[in-house]
């Protein structure tokens, strides 16, 4: 099994997530099915099979949340020296050499990637053309529009 790259965050955010399944949604599921089994036929009780189907959702959600956990490997580069390259964790500002337009995000896991926040997965198109470069180098990334120019102006270990 391949290590998943995570930051120091996102492993916290999916630890928070599983605390949460264990401790309020799982023992609220099994609440919810032991008294739907109180309201007697099982075969036409609604409130059983909809308590028996999210127990499913929650324990699935678990293995996979504790798989993710055990394989992670926890990248924190706020530990590590800012040399100007674009690694996995960094937060990278790119110019648009034809607009003039700045964006500004961060490379994370696939688990943590979040566009309206400018978390992007490392997997994305934009993250894998700036991974590896360095401060002030000139990058081509494919957009459904076709290829832009863009220059990184900022790479910062936060």
């Amino acid at each position: 099994m391949q290590k998943i790259p995570m930051t120091a965050r996102g492993a916290e955010l999916l630890r928070e997530e599983l605390n949460e399944l264990k401790t309020v949604t799982r023992p609220k599921i099994i609440a919810d099915i032991a008294e739907a089994r109180e309201h007697g036929d099982l075969k036409e009780n609604a409130e059983y099979h909809a308590a028996r189907e999210q127990q499913g959702f929650c324990e699935g959600r678990i293995q996979e949340i504790e798989a993710k956990l055990s394989n992670a490997q926890i990248i924190d580069v706020t530990k590590m020296p800012n040399n100007g390259k674009v690694i996995f964790g960094t937060t990278v500002t790119i110019l648009n050499v034809d607009t003039d337009e700045e964006v500004r995000y961060r490379i994370v896991g696939d688990d943590e990637a979040d566009i309206k926040n400018n978390l992007i997965s490392v997997n994305s198109p934009i993250a894998r053309g700036l991974v590896g470069k360095q401060l002030d180098d000139s990058v081509n990334i494919e957009t459904p529009n076709g290829a832009v120019e863009y220059e990184i102006i900022e790479v910062e270990y936060l």
